[in-house]
């Protein structure tokens, strides 16, 4: 074998090995969405949701859609619906959005059934809504180096006025 033919031949070697060791839709699975959700759902003694292709399909729709700006924007569609933007440069995971979501606890006063003043926290309020049964889920990183948009769809829907999460 010739020098060259050699060193095509490792490279194409190396290129299969990297993709190997590369899942594309590594820390982002269903799994990757339920496991933080249903944490924080036992935490407060509310049951499990488990995962809807029907959302999914939903939620990676519009993802779609939000992919050429990134933009926060909810979809306006008939279920609960939380969404997260993460800057460009960072390789954002399922696990960071539920996160972000889950930490608004903080902010939370169940006895009011209210945020603190000038924080939000509707996004925890939905992750742990305890009507919810199903969710779906989608990430997708956005064209012209925007960062990445994750949305994880709900049904039913939480954050009703006048009820309580849990």
């Amino acid at each position: 074998m010739e020098p060259s033919s050699k060193l095509v031949a490792l490279l194409v070697l190396a290129m299969v090995a990297a993709m190997a060791v590369q899942p594309s839709s590594a820390q982002n699975s269903p799994q990757d969405y339920l496991t933080p959700h249903n944490q924080a759902r036992a935490a407060v003694g509310v049951g499990p949701v488990t995962w809807s292709t029907k959302l999914q399909q939903f939620a990676e729709s519009y993802a779609a859609q939000r992919a050429g700006d990134c933009r926060l924007q909810h979809s306006g569609g008939p279920y609960g619906e939380n969404i997260f933007w993460g800057s460009a440069g960072a390789n954002w995971k399922a696990a960071d959005a539920v996160k972000s979501w889950v930490d608004e606890k903080q902010w939370y006063n169940y006895a009011s059934n209210s945020c603190a003043a000038g924080k939000v926290c509707g996004h925890y309020t939905q992750v742990v809504w305890r009507a919810t049964t199903t969710i779906g889920c989608a990430r997708v990183v956005c064209r012209d180096n925007r960062g990445v948009f994750i949305i994880c769809n709900y049904e039913p829907r939480g954050n009703i006025v006048g009820q309580k999460p849990y």
